[in-house]
């Protein structure tokens, strides 16, 4: 039986990744195109003006922010977009109607949809390397905090494809909900030089937890305790799978 869940996993998987790879131009070009100019705009420009923060260079500041971002909306992109649309052209009935379970049918989209994170992450990450020298300050943290965002969006991406009716229901969440939360979660400014009220508003940010606890590990600045921010966001991937489980159950039961 495991073996069977195993061959499920698997195919999901194998089939997302060489869906994304198939498509590599609109994957994993649009994330360098937009982070150089991320680099030229907020990091040359705008660097030059603001000065360190916390001794570090505006530009080395903002890089661990604009990676994590990147790793954020890709995973929830691939996720969210791939569900619906076999939802929407019904080839998703044929795996419910099989014999796998709903752990192995979710891993398979959730694992496929992180590496994609993964890799777009890992591209931001390149090119940030062609505009200043970085130490990393724990390459395990970071490889820690970048899987456990990826697979945290991810599941919320599954969650919203399987509610969405419609492809304005995807688009409108990226759109409205994920992306401002993003830049509001501290990838271009310190929380620390925000007013007492608006750091209390960025504590109900969840990409603020993941923006400093990764810029952490990258360059050793933190605004939170950054393990008590892991522990946080292990405890948040736990509850969402949950909730996957059972939306995704609700659904195959229709």
């Amino acid at each position: 039986m495991i073996g069977n869940q195993y061959i499920v996993f698997w195919t999901i998987f194998r089939k997302e990744v060489t869906r994304f790879f198939r498509i590599w131009q609109q994957a994993f070009i649009p994330p360098i195109i937009t982070s150089t100019l991320y680099f030229i705009i907020f990091g040359e420009v705008l660097g030059r003006k603001i000065g360190e923060i916390d001794n570090h260079s505006y530009l080395a500041f903002i890089v661990p922010g604009l990676v994590i971002m990147q790793v954020i909306i890709s995973s929830y992109t691939n996720s969210v977009f791939s569900f619906f649309g076999e939802k929407f052209s019904r080839s998703i009935e044929e795996v419910i109607k099989s014999s796998a379970e709903t752990y192995s049918i979710l891993l398979g989209y959730i694992v496929a949809s992180a590496l994609r994170g993964i890799i777009s992450g890992l591209t931001v990450l390149i090119v940030a390397l062609f505009f200043i020298k970085i130490s990393f300050h724990n390459i395990a943290m970071m490889l820690l905090i970048a899987i456990l965002s990826a697979i945290l969006f991810s599941l919320m991406g599954l969650i919203n494809g399987i509610y969405a009716k419609t492809w304005d229901d995807v688009s409108w969440v990226t759109s409205f909900v994920i992306t401002p939360m993003s830049y509001l979660g501290g990838v271009f400014y310190s929380a620390k030089s925000l007013s007492p009220i608006w750091q209390k508003f960025s504590l109900i940010n969840p990409i603020f937890y993941l923006v400093d606890s990764f810029r952490y590990a990258s360059i050793g600045i933190s605004t939170l305790n950054p393990y008590t921010t892991l522990a946080i966001t292990i405890a948040i991937i736990l509850a969402v799978w949950l909730l996957a489980m059972l939306t995704f159950t609700k659904f195959s039961q229709r």
